[in-house]
């Protein structure tokens, strides 16, 4: 029993381990963490907008109000106090439904709900990898 549970401990190091390594490496090249934090406050409000919009799909908006769920949660899987990677996971996360998001409900909802200025919808596409129109 001992020894099942020391497995069961070592894998679960070792899968953490290996998503903090994940993290590091698919955090966006060349963005810095101001550049993130400048773009929270209105990527909250889309989130937020878009998930009070009813044409989108319940799936996708019951998806996003468990996002800003898990954002005001204060434990995360990487801990916020490392530093670069602290962030990363939050932004991971983020990026990961709004682009499920962009596929369900297409790239106009997200100019639609999106409230701040034309260069931070830039920034955010850029940031999810999404095409940008400009």
């Amino acid at each position: 029993m001992l020894r099942t549970l020391l497995i069961l401990a070592a894998s679960l190091v070792v899968a953490w381990l290996v998503f903090i390594v994940f993290v590091f490496v698919a955090r966006p090249p060349q963005t810095s963490v101001r550049d993130a934090l400048r773009l929270l406050p209105d990527t909250l409000r889309l989130v937020r907008d878009i998930a009070r919009d009813h044409a989108i799909p319940r799936r996708t908006r019951w998806l996003l109000w468990v996002l800003l769920g898990y954002l005001a949660l204060p434990i995360d899987l990487v801990p916020d106090f490392l530093p670069v990677i602290g962030y990363a996971d939050d932004a991971i996360v983020v990026t990961l439904v709004l682009r499920h998001v962009v596929r369900r409900a297409g790239p106009d909802k997200l100019r639609q709900h999106w409230r701040g200025t034309d260069d931070g919808l830039l920034s955010l596409q850029r940031l999810l990898r999404l095409p940008t129109s400009n």
